[in-house]
């Protein structure tokens, strides 16, 4: 997702569901929840370095696809243009931050406040759409919205401190998904921008590392190895696959979709992981299933009024 399918901009509907657009999303958002696994083996390695190789390795990956699919023209035409520039610089600083928290989280035991983060996410998209467009709210927008707030204040009151993972996990992504859809390039090509403009910075925090003799890379075991650089395809590879997927499917099943990720990240948190799942988050998690059932109907609601 990056971690989640909110990373692409929201897709132009389509007017039916194609079984390989589902196919495609699906193994996305599968591989999407398996994540937390892939990240958890990296939890002795301090979260900065791994989002930089994060960074490093994608690189490849995405010029790979680029190259594949024909779109290089696409990328070197927004390399030119300032504006796009800037307005991927913001996007990739809000990416960078996303996985940064992302990464800490689940190395630090806090995978159920990635969770928490990424079911909250469509509505607090739906809330900025309200300050920032301007756009009315329904009654079950509002209702659902009143609900995901009272959970976050039920578990605030419950740890004595708001669930700060998932609130950072939140905020990021949804001024991601906001700003990108203002980036004049495609989801591929976009991705590519963005890791190429980290990439710099990253390169140079990694080569530092190996200059003091702190960094994995040349220390660490193979495996460590291995993960790290495994972490270019298990960063762009999902992505790219759901980008490609999305735009086979109507909005109203990616809305649906989307909440397999949290799903089975819950799951992995609590089974695997053996995270605790106490009275708050027992009370908390249940109403915020309950806004995003009400989240839902609103958007078929809407499409099927548009439609």
């Amino acid at each position: 997702m990056t971690d989640t399918p909110a990373a692409a901009p929201a897709p132009t509907p389509a007017s039916g569901d194609s079984p390989r657009g589902l196919a495609f999303a699906l193994t996305a958002y599968f591989l999407w929840g398996a994540l937390p696994l892939y990240m958890k083996a990296l939890s002795h390695i301090p979260a900065v370095e791994v989002v930089a190789h994060r960074v490093v390795w994608s690189v490849p990956v995405a010029l790979a696809v680029l190259l594949i699919l024909g779109r290089t023209r696409d990328l070197r035409a927004a390399l030119t243009q300032p504006r796009t520039l800037a307005m991927a610089a913001l996007t990739a600083v809000l990416i960078s931050v996303n996985w940064g928290t992302y990464v800490w989280s689940i190395g630090a035991g806090r995978a159920l406040d990635t969770a928490l983060g990424y079911y909250i996410n469509p509505l607090f998209s739906v809330v900025l759409g309200a300050i920032v467009l301007k756009e009315r709210l329904s009654a079950l927008q509002w209702a659902a919205v009143a609900l995901a707030a009272t959970a976050v204040g039920v578990l605030t009151y419950e740890s004595g401190e708001l669930p700060w993972p998932a609130l950072v996990l939140t905020v990021s992504w949804g001024l991601y998904a906001f700003f990108r859809k203002t980036l004049p390039v495609g989801p591929n090509q976009g991705f590519t921008l963005e890791v190429l403009l980290l990439f710099p910075a990253a390169l140079a925090y990694l080569g530092w590392l190996t200059l003091t003799g702190e960094g994995i890379f040349f220390t660490g075991t193979w495996t460590d190895t291995a993960l790290l650089v495994g972490c270019g395809i298990v960063t762009a590879g999902p992505l790219m696959i759901y980008a490609n997927g999305a735009k086979l499917l109507r909005l109203s099943t990616i809305g649906i979709l989307q909440y397999i990720v949290p799903t089975l990240i819950l799951l992995t948190a609590v089974f695997i992981f053996g995270e605790p799942f106490g009275p708050a988050r027992a009370i908390a998690f249940p109403m915020i299933w309950a806004a995003l059932a009400l989240y839902t109907v609103s958007l078929v609601r809407g499409l099927n009024r548009r439609g």
